[in-house]
């Protein structure tokens, strides 16, 4: 059954470049856009920023909505500056004790403070492929910035990437993650493949170390495009004949193949279609291949076939022998 609220929910920004939570806002409370409020998280109070208002929200997470505490006053803005200044020391004093102790692999990002200084968070990063134990160091930042309650909180590579900000790897003066991307889309190389990009590490991994986010931008548009058209290395009919596709252009609708007695050609998805319709056959595509073997047949590969893929690659449909793949193997 769906849960219904008669009160607003707010969606609540905690950094310029930030996700979004969301918050129950109370009858007593009248927030608007762009107000700042207080409100309780997991990780202490904390002031954030109003970005959107739901009037109508459909169902409550597991748990209830958190409830915003109040607007923010002045001298909550003013309180979380001064806490805000005392951040780069905490981190200065955590990346010293850390070399103190010896603690390898580690590399300390930021600190946090909430809005009223009774927690502060250590943000940090780590290569190393055992756990590392913290146990020490976490003491010891409990003693010196005692009474605040310390919690060290390990990040991800673009995590960090996205606070310490700085050029892109394609030239761009601020990354994609420190100017805009609230949140990290899962990338697979998939999507290089899709795209005819390079798969040379320079080309696709990003300043953090992975791959580009930007390699999902334009991913659903190509893979839309590319539906109905052949892929690389595949042995297709074509009106000068049977060749092999050499390249394909999603975008423009058109691919490249190679007929031994014309040489490559570029046809059109059209010209294409319309050539297999007036042989009495269907258009193949990526989803229907297995079914029209004389269109589509030969490599599965999204990209370009290596030489040992090579070796493996089927014969024309009309040039297969009996008991191929499907039949029994000889003893």
């Amino acid at each position: 059954m769906i849960e219904l609220t008669k009160d607003p929910i707010l969606g609540v920004r905690f950094s310029k470049v930030g996700k979004i939570y969301h918050f129950k806002a109370e009858q007593s409370v009248s927030a608007k856009v762009r107000d700042s409020v207080v409100v309780e998280t997991t990780r202490g109070s904390q002031i954030g920023e109003v970005v959107q208002i739901i009037d109508a929200p459909e169902k409550a997470p597991d748990g209830g909505w958190k409830s915003v505490v109040r607007l923010a006053t002045p001298r909550d803005l003013l309180l979380r500056q001064l806490w805000q200044l005392r951040e780069l020391d905490v981190v200065e004093a955590c990346k010293k004790r850390v070399s103190e102790l010896r603690i390898h692999n580690l590399k300390v990002v930021a600190a946090e403070y909430s809005f009223d200084g009774a927690r502060l968070t250590v943000l940090y990063s780590t290569e190393a492929e055992e756990k590392v134990d913290l146990k020490s160091l976490r003491q010891d930042m409990q003693r010196q910035f005692s009474p605040t309650a310390v919690e060290l909180r390990q990040i991800g590579p673009r995590d960090v990437a996205k606070i310490i900000g700085g050029m892109g790897a394609c030239g761009l003066e601020t990354r994609c993650c420190s100017q805009f991307l609230t949140d990290f889309s899962s990338i697979s190389i998939r999507m290089a493949k899709e795209q005819g990009i390079s798969l040379t590490p320079t080309e696709i991994t990003g300043m953090c170390g992975r791959l580009r986010c930007c390699l999902i931008y334009e991913y659903a548009t190509y893979e839309e495009a590319r539906k109905g058209l052949p892929k690389r290395n595949k042995l297709i009919l074509t009106p000068a004949g049977e060749g092999k596709v050499v390249d394909v252009s999603p975008l423009a609708g058109t691919i490249r193949v190679d007929i031994p007695e014309v040489g490559v050609r570029e046809i059109s998805r059209e010209e294409l279609y319309a050539f297999l319709q007036s042989q009495g056959s269907q258009p193949g595509s990526v989803e229907n291949k297995a079914r029209d073997p004389e269109i589509f047949s030969g490599s599965t590969d999204h990209g370009q076939v290596d030489q040992h893929d090579q070796s493996r690659q089927r014969k024309p449909f009309h040039e297969q022998r009996p008991g191929g793949r499907s039949g029994k193997r000889k003893r």
